[in-house]
């Protein structure tokens, strides 16, 4: 899980730039483990669908579509 964790701490620094929040995002998805991505969906639905749910609903549903 250290690649989750590193991928949090990731996110929540860059959380102020949808760009490069969503550009980190992507990139984990490709590197995560099915099991570690679903829990940072719900982390990620937790901690910034206040102010990103339209960039997390695109990213995680091109996810799940792959």
């Amino acid at each position: 899980h250290a690649e989750l964790g590193y991928t949090k701490l990731i996110l929540a620094k860059v959380s102020f730039d949808p760009t490069l929040f969503q550009k980190e995002l992507r990139k984990a998805l490709t590197v995560l483990l099915p099991k570690d991505a679903d829990m940072l969906r719900s982390w990620c639905y937790i901690k910034f669908a206040h102010r990103y749910r339209d960039l997390l609903d695109e990213c995680f549903a091109n996810n799940y579509a792959n």
